[in-house]
Parts: structure tokens; C-alpha cells; sequence
């Protein structure tokens, strides 16, 4: 083999590694808040952290690669949807942990079905919608970040102490001056050197214990319905239905940023590939029994900071997500990793994001009043429902679903108000006001 290809490998593996730990905390985050609230034995937690990682690289694998029905074949990753949380916990608190999964694997088959469909709302995602959409998903993630710069459980003493600000704050500096004064593949992998170099230096501070890799099985091999057989029940799957169709919102504003990362020109075909391609990951978490998968936004800010836009990086961190999952000693490395590095290399990540849409904002026309409006709107609604979910506590559970997640509000919100102030949306994606076009193309 070329040298030049053999490099090109070795960093691509690194770009991937980077990857995955910047969605590590949050992939794991879900099975553990579920395993715990519903009282998992310490085997069966086991098992689900294992198998939730080894299928996040099988359903990442699902979308890197292209079929005819299946796969966006843009540089995502896939992970456990946050969202689907708490209806989760209720489902397998009331009908039992069977009924959670039969509910997963209909959902992932409601989403498989409807990709095609869901796909035509293409057509009403201009820049100023899909602007006002990634600006959101960035800056409503800034919350998690600081969450995790501070200690990661706002319960806890060691909230907010000293030591877990400072850690942050040197992994920050860190990334900070690799992205300023690095160049080439370091400046690629600044997110990368500074969880690295920020955990050598948390343990410094006696911040970092190597017992869960000490204490971690060397080889775990996935067991369909190892946890419990799938059941069905009708109010269960509405509720997931529901759950799946957020998550397809959310990743529609991620795919349109990655678009516009790498300059591609999204098709509808193109969108229905990358969501029967979640379908499918859906369907396979319920017969593996972990939870619903969706495009993580934070690896856009990876992309965004790394300037490497190639499918490469994202198959390397597929590889290295089955491996963890085969191997927990290894996935155990991970969790090593305090909260308060995590915290400070999402903190610049997700800022980049929202960023990211601002400047698609930049070539909105808003001497128009009526994109000014939109944006405002729903900036300000996907915005307000993070920082005040109670606003809508009155509200049925299933509705409070819907309208407390900042991206489904801004989206709802923008498309909305775009229609109803720019007119219709033909074909090409051209706002069409009083027969004439008044705005031309997506944001790509």
C-alpha cells in the first residue's frame, strides 16, 4: 500500500475516534437514564450500554452507505434519540419493558413506510427556514454543554466546583489554540487533543479512576430480545410515532446543514435514503432492545471544525462503535472521560453549529420584513421552549412532546410563517408570491 494512502487511513481513523467521542456521552446518556429508571440489574445495563454502542455503528453504517431505498451517504453519525426519553420510562414503567420495543420496531417501521413522503417537505426548507432550524439546534444545545462543564449532575455537590470549571476551561483553551495556530491534521483533530490532553490534565487533579475499565468484560456478543420479547400495544406506539416523527424533523436540519457544509444539492430522493435508513436503524434497536436512533447534531460541529467533509472519517467511527460494543473494555475507555472535558469541547462544537446557521441567515433577503418576522419567531419559540419547558405543562403529555422540542417548534414555526408571508413553494424550491418567484433555491 501507498504511503500517501496508508496516511490518509491513519487519519481518517483519528478523525473518526473524534467523532465518536464527541457523541460518546450523549449515545450512552439514553440507555443509562432508562436502565436506571426502570431498575436494570447491573447485567442487563451492562448489556444495553454494549449493544446500544455496537448498533449506533450499525445504523451510522446504514446511512454512510447508499442503496437504492437506504442511506443519505452524507458524514453523519446516528445515536440514541434524547427525546424519546421519557416516553420510554412510561411505557416500561406501566405496560412492561416488552412494550417499549414492540413500540420501537413500529415506529421504525411507521418510518421506514412514510420516508418517501416525508421527503416532499423538501420543498419547504429555503435559507430562511433552514437558517432559523441549524442556528436553534446549535445554540439549544449550548444548555447541555454547560450542563457538563459544570459536572454533568446538577444534583450533585461537586456541581459547579472550581475544578470542573477549570478543566473545562483548559480543554476549551486547548481546542482553542490547536484550531488557531495548528495546521493541516492537527488543526483537524483540535476537538480530539483537547478531550485527550483535557483528561490528562483532570487526572492531575484526581479527577480520572480506571475502574471501569478494570472492572469491564473483555467480549459481549448481542442477543436479539435478550431483554424481553416485543409487545404491542396501540397507545404505546402512537407515543413512539410521535417520537420518530421529532426525531425526523430534527434530522432534516441536520441534513440540510451537512448540505451545506459540503455544498451538496440535496434531492427529496436523497432525504427519503437518509430517513428509511433511520427506519431501519429504529427497527433494529427494538429487536436488539436498545432505543431509537436519529442524525446527531453535534457532529456537525465536528465537521464544521475539522474542515474534513468526506463519508471516510464517519465509516472509521462506525468500525470503532462495533468494535466498542464487542469489546466493552475498550468502550469503557470512554466513560473515563470526565463530564467537565465533554462539556467543554461541546461548548465549542455547538456554538460552531449555531454559528453555522447565522451565516446562512447572512444571505437571507431581510430588508423584507417578512423573513425578518420568521426568523424572529421561530428563533425566539425554539429558544423559549428550551429555557421554559414549563410554559406548556398544562398542556396533554403527548402534545408537551411535541412543543417543548426546540426543533420541531422552530421548524413548525418557520415553515409555517413562510408559507404564510413568501407565498407558495413550487418544485425547484423557488418562493412563489402573486405568480411571480420572490426567492430563489435551498439552502444547500
Amino acid at each position: 500500500m501507498d504511503n500517501a494512502v496508508k496516511q490518509n487511513k491513519v487519519q481518517s481513523l483519528f478523525l473518526g475516534l473524534q467523532h465518536v467521542l464527541a457523541m460518546y456521552s450523549g449515545g450512552v446518556l439514553v440507555p443509562l437514564l432508562i436502565g436506571t429508571a426502570l431498575k436494570f440489574s447491573a447485567a442487563q445495563m451492562a448489556y444495553l450500554i454494549s449493544v446500544d454502542i455496537l448498533m449506533t455503528g450499525v445504523a451510522t453504517l446504514l446511512q454512510l452507505k447508499r442503496t437504492p431505498l437506504t442511506g443519505i451517504a452524507m458524514p453523519v453519525v446516528l445515536g440514541s434519540a434524547i427525546q424519546s426519553v421519557s416516553p420510554l420510562i412510561n411505557i416500561g414503567s406501566t405496560l412492561g419493558i416488552g412494550a417499549m420495543y414492540g413500540a420501537t420496531i413500529s415506529a421504525g417501521i411507521f418510518v421506514f413506510l412514510i420516508g418517501g413522503l416525508f421527503a416532499k417537505l423538501r420543498a419547504y426548507f429555503p435559507p430562511v427556514v433552514t437558517g432559523s432550524l441549524i442556528t436553534v439546534i446549535g445554540f439549544t444545545l449550548i444548555p447541555v454543554a454547560l450542563l457538563n462543564w459544570a459536572g454533568g449532575d446538577a444534583s450533585a455537590k461537586s456541581y459547579g466546583d472550581l475544578s470542573n470549571l477549570l478543566v473545562g476551561l483548559v480543554t476549551i483553551i486547548i481546542i482553542l489554540g490547536f484550531m488557531l495556530f495548528a495546521k493541516g491534521f492537527v488543526k483537524a483533530i483540535a476537538i480530539l487533543l483537547g478531550i485527550i490532553l483535557g483528561t490528562v490534565f483532570a487526572a492531575f487533579l484526581g479527577k480520572v479512576s480506571l475502574e471501569p475499565v478494570a472492572s469491564a468484560a473483555w467480549v459481549h456478543v448481542p442477543t436479539p430480545f435478550f431483554l424481553g420479547v416485543p409487545t404491542f400495544h396501540t397507545s404505546a406506539i402512537i407515543t413512539m410515532i410521535v417520537i420518530v416523527l421529532t426525531s425526523m424533523i430534527e434530522s432534516t436540519g441536520v441534513y440540510f446543514a451537512l448540505a451545506d457544509l459540503t455544498g451538496r444539492k440535496l434531492s427529496a430522493h436523497d432525504m427519503a435514503n437518509g430517513y428509511r435508513a433511520e427506519g431501519l436503524g429504529v427497527i433494529l434497536s427494538g429487536i436488539f432492545n436498545t432505543f431509537p436512533y436519529s442524525t446527531f447534531s453535534q457532529n456537525v460541529g465536528v465537521v464544521r471544525l475539522s474542515g474534513v467533509k468526506t463519508k471516510q472519517p464517519i465509516y472509521f467511527a462506525a468500525i470503532i462503535l462495533i468494535i466498542i460494543g464487542l469489546l466493552p473494555k475498550f468502550g469503557a475507555l470512554a466513560t473515563i472521560i470526565p463530564s467537565a472535558v465533554l462539556g467543554g469541547a461541546m461548548f465549542v462544537m455547538f456554538g460552531t453549529i449555531g454559528v453555522q446557521g447565522v451565516n446562512i441567515l447572512r444571505h437571507v433577503n431581510f430588508d423584507s420584513e417578512k423573513n425578518l418576522v420568521i426568523a424572529a419567531l421561530s428563533i425566539g419559540g425554539g429558544i423559549g421552549v428550551t429555557v421554559y419547558p414549563q410554559f406548556f405543562q398544562h398542556l396533554p403529555q403527548t402534545i408537551q412532546l411535541i412543543v417543548t422540542n426546540s426543533v420541531v417548534v422552530t421548524s413548525i414555526l418557520a415553515v409555517v410563517l413562510n408559507m404564510i408571508l413568501n407565498g407558495k413553494i413550487n418544485d425547484d424550491g423557488e418562493q412563489v408570491m402573486d405568480g411571480k418567484i420572490v426567492e430563489k433555491g435551498l439552502a444547500q
